[in-house]
């Protein structure tokens, strides 16, 4: 905990915003934070609230110590609080950023709506314990002589890596695209996290013995029995990239894209690679409907308004969520409540209960609305309801139904759940072919960060144990 008194003296207060006007401008992150001293009051609001959900499964996947280190952060050990915090989360920067803070959900005071700023408390520790050279390379003592290949480089990768690397394995990484980070770098937008941040932590995991091999489509461009004769073991965290299908007629029409390669391609025109050879997905001098209610919907409201749309409408099937939740029916776990994104707040407007019955075109096949009606709680259209929305770009942004089975699923042939993921139980995180394990969104489905990093974490342990038979990696 933190002062004793201290959530009944300060409030509650978190990062402001560059305006609106002015973010729209860049690309750049956008928050400003709070000074020293008002992370410290933040902290000290922690209280000894008995049991502190924050850090169990409901509120923190990985586990995070939070009332330990708002204790330290407190008192003023900066340096311990970053050990602690790094203790449970190899990359609490990430996490800092782009985690929806499912914790603050679940703190005591949220009890009274003033939670514990427990995600702005978290990225400064991390960003001080990154600025004052804190955080360093990890290389083991010594080596085991095992090697072990990990295919896929995003949240779960990354931290299955770095834990099987300082536990004395050789890891070899291999990448499908240029550059590591998986959909944090590639579909997450810069304005949410600048990419440095990613950079820094492959290079301390490189220095730690970790190899990285990009451009390597295992299953496409190499076959995965040649990882699998290579390594002593193969941990598979590919990420869930199908996209659900919209289902409305006329999402073949010239200007109608999936969400992510608008995204990716934004993101790669960022940071220097070249798209000169590819269709130009932009926002410029357009109406745009963005179909969908999640995040990636919003990461392509922010990206469009930067882009230079005109104008950008959200659809979202759902009902109009209550401005409150219940407390006493949700608390501590996520609550379904009216929630406003910095990218929405930017001037989106949002559609609810708004089915998509159809896309219209132009006679030459080119996009010029989108058809909607009101739809009921079972989301089945309400007749006399509809009406068309402008449209000279659509954005599909309703989801990830699986892992892409083509390629090195196909190749795999392993035992898949109900949905189409790979299977592995929590623990082994073994998958139905001997020597190979699953970890992240290609296991579990599309889910958060902070998920994927407990993952690669738990699969690491397990890896260690099948390995050597004990580990000092902790779950």
């Amino acid at each position: 905990m933190g002062k004793v008194t201290g959530f009944l003296e300060i409030e509650r207060e978190e990062p402001r915003y560059e305006p609106a006007s002015d973010r729209v401008r860049h690309f750049g992150e956008f928050t400003i934070p709070l000074s020293e001293s008002r992370v410290v009051d933040q902290a000290a609001r922690c209280m000894d609230c008995g049991i502190p959900f924050c850090h169990g499964d409901t509120g923190c996947p990985v586990n995070n110590q939070i009332p330990d280190w708002n204790d330290l952060v407190y008192h003023g050990d900066w340096q311990e609080a970053a050990q602690n915090l790094h203790s449970t989360n190899n990359f609490p920067e990430f996490t800092g950023r782009i985690c929806p803070a499912p914790c603050e959900e679940a703190c005591t005071l949220n009890l009274e709506d003033t939670p514990v700023a427990i995600k702005t408390v978290e990225q400064a520790i991390a960003d001080r314990a990154i600025r004052a050279g804190w955080v360093h390379p990890q290389p083991p003592k010594t080596k085991t002589g095992k090697s072990i290949g990990v295919v896929g480089s995003g949240p779960a990768g990354m931290a299955a890596a770095q834990q099987l690397a300082r536990a004395g394995h050789e890891v070899h990484v291999y990448e499908r695209q240029a550059r590591a980070g998986g959909l944090m770098r590639y579909g997450i937008p810069d304005f949410k996290m600048e990419k440095h941040h990613i950079d820094f932590r492959v290079s301390q995991m490189e220095a730690e013995g970790v190899t990285f091999h990009y451009n390597e489509n295992i299953g496409v461009t190499r076959p995965l029995s040649e990882l699998k004769a290579k390594h002593d073991a193969v941990l598979l965290c590919g990420g869930s990239e199908k996209p659900r299908d919209v289902g409305a007629e006329g999402s073949n029409f010239d200007g109608v894209h999936y969400a992510m390669p608008f995204l990716v391609q934004q993101n790669r025109r960022l940071a220097g690679e070249d798209v000169s050879e590819e269709i130009q997905l932009t926002a410029a001098g357009k109406h745009v409907v963005v179909i969908g209610g999640g995040d990636t919907a919003s990461d392509c409201i922010g990206t469009s308004f930067r882009q230079g749309a005109i104008a950008v409408t959200q659809l979202d099937v759902r009902p109009e969520p209550p401005k409150m939740e219940d407390k006493l029916t949700n608390w501590p776990n996520w609550p379904v409540k009216m929630r406003t994104s910095s990218s929405q707040a930017e001037g989106a407007i949002r559609e609810f209960a708004a089915g998509t019955m159809r896309i219209v075109s132009d006679a030459r096949g080119r996009v010029n609305g989108v058809e909607c009606a009101r739809v009921d709680r079972q989301r089945k259209p309400i007749p006399g309801s509809e009406f068309i929305i402008k449209a000279d770009l659509v954005l599909v942004a309703i989801g990830f139904a699986s892992p892409i089975h083509e390629g090195l699923l196909a190749e795999l042939n392993a035992e898949l759940d109900k949905r189409g993921n790979l299977f592995a139980d929590t623990f082994s995180y073994k998958t139905s072919v001997d020597g190979v394990y699953a970890a992240g969104d290609m296991r579990r489905g599309q889910s958060l960060v902070v998920w994927a990093i407990r993952e690669g974490r738990q699969a690491a342990r397990s890896i260690d144990i099948d390995l050597m038979g004990k580990t000092d990696l902790p779950r």
